[in-house]
């Protein structure tokens, strides 16, 4: 019989202090079948790698400061089997550094500067795991051929690409494995964007068809609302796929969208649990197939500060033509459409307001300057398989409770728009109307 496989997450938040490492290896220890870790960068070394990616002349402490910040989690580690490897990888800090001053546009360098948070991550990791009598071993993702969708920023893994390449045979014991970042489709180092360990962790799963994913953070899974609104709430037990997703795309902190993507296609469940609660027997959310039980909003995402372009256009064919040059155009300057209303004669797009400049001159290429109308924020009530009656009673509810207007609905949500800009107000009116789950 097969035992089971976890693969493990933990991000900068997780790694602040030695206390944490402990936790760590104290999880790992006692954890059934076999463990995988992924790991991001010790808490804030991205941002002083980034820092001294921008100025590398004046980061000549750098590397000794590095050196003394990962010693001081690994004493031993600069005596150990992996001594040669960790001065391998401020030796290519050293490098980088050199490069950048010589040519600051060199994204080469960039990226192998900024890699290396994870490398020495991996390698303090692992050692502390090995101090607990457990057999962990650092892993460089591009080393083990996990491929990446594009160049120097890649958006996420090849999963086809790497289930054909990906060196598993590196991966027995318990491997710690760096996440953010693995080899372009040019063969050279590429760096995913925001959330990029955390996809890195469920594509790693893909791959391997393992049987869980859990992502340790310091917060208490997924909250209803999100907690910069001042509302306190408890997490949410369970969310199908499409509602996380829907969930992550517009506003909570704790999830990105690219994460739950590699793990839909087999059910694989995704959990998130607190690093400082390790002692609870459950996650505090997980996240599995949608099901079609519970017909009834679980959680609110909230954005603020949204426009409407509206253009008008004669004829059907060349709208149809122009719109999905307008699409692509969106997508390359990487500005979310969250809403699309097209007609014959008019078309409308639903943006973030800090994407108006660019999306204008976008459209504008196209069609005659765009009218525009500004909205104080967009809501999605978000759910799976909401009542058969949404388009019905509960939009015309919110309508009489709320200046809102519906954009859509869909098996996950129902979006809306209000020109009202007391958001805090309308989240209170929302949550109580919805009987949310809310902390007294």
């Amino acid at each position: 019989m097969n035992k089971s496989i976890t693969v493990h997450k933990f991000g900068g938040s997780c790694l602040r202090d030695i206390s944490d490492l402990n936790r760590i290896a104290e999880v790992i220890q006692h954890w059934p079948g076999q463990s995988i870790l992924v790991v991001s960068a010790l808490w804030g070394t991205t941002d002083r790698l980034m820092r001294a990616s921008q100025e590398p002349r004046y980061a000549s402490r750098l590397v000794s400061d590095l050196s003394r910040q990962h010693l001081r989690f690994a004493p031993g580690l600069i005596d150990s089997e992996n001594a040669n490897v960790y001065n391998q990888v401020l030796k290519g800090i050293e490098q980088a550094l050199e490069e950048l001053s010589r040519n600051p546009q060199d994204w080469s360098a960039t990226n192998r500067l900024l890699a290396a948070g994870e490398r020495l991550s991996a390698l303090v990791v692992a050692h502390r795991l090995q101090e607990f009598g457990i057999q962990a071993h650092p892993v460089g993702a591009e080393d083990i051929s996990l491929k990446l969708k594009g160049v120097n920023r890649a958006p996420v893994v090849d999963i086809e690409t790497s289930m054909k390449e990906l060196d598993r045979t590196a991966l027995y014991g318990t491997p710690v494995i760096t996440g953010w970042f693995g080899e372009g489709s040019d063969g050279e180092l590429a760096l995913l964007g925001r959330g990029g360990s955390d996809h890195t962790a469920t594509s790693i799963a893909r791959l391997i068809n393992a049987d869980k994913v859990i992502l340790w953070k310091d917060v208490d899974g997924v909250l209803p609302l999100n907690p910069r609104w001042g509302i306190p709430s408890k997490s949410i037990p369970y969310l199908g796929y499409g509602e996380a997703v829907e969930l992550a795309r517009l506003d909570t902190p704790v999830l990105h969208p690219a994460t739950v993507e590699p793990l839909r296609s087999i059910g694989i469940p995704l959990e998130i649990r607190d690093l400082r609660g390790v002692l609870k027997d459950t996650a505090s959310t997980i996240i599995g197939p949608d099901l079609h039980q519970a017909r009834r909003v679980k959680a609110i995402g909230c954005l603020p500060n949204v426009v409407r372009l509206s253009v008008e256009s004669p004829s059907l064919e060349v709208q149809s033509e122009k719109l999905g040059r307008i699409l692509v155009d969106f997508a390359e300057e990487n500005i979310p459409c969250w809403n699309l209303d097209s007609k014959p004669g008019s078309i409308s797009w639903i943006l973030s307001q800090h994407d108006l400049m660019i999306a204008t001159e976008i459209v504008s290429t196209y069609f005659n300057p765009p009218k525009i109308s500004e909205y104080g924020v967009m809501f999605s009530l978000v759910g799976n398989k909401l009542p058969e009656d949404s388009e019905n009673l509960l939009v015309s509810n919110l309508k009489e409770i709320l200046d809102v207007e519906i954009l859509s609905v869909t098996d996950h949500a129902i979006r809306l728009i209000s020109k009202n800009n007391e958001i805090h107000s309308m989240l209170n009116t929302l949550a109580s109307y919805l009987q949310l789950t809310v902390e007294a």
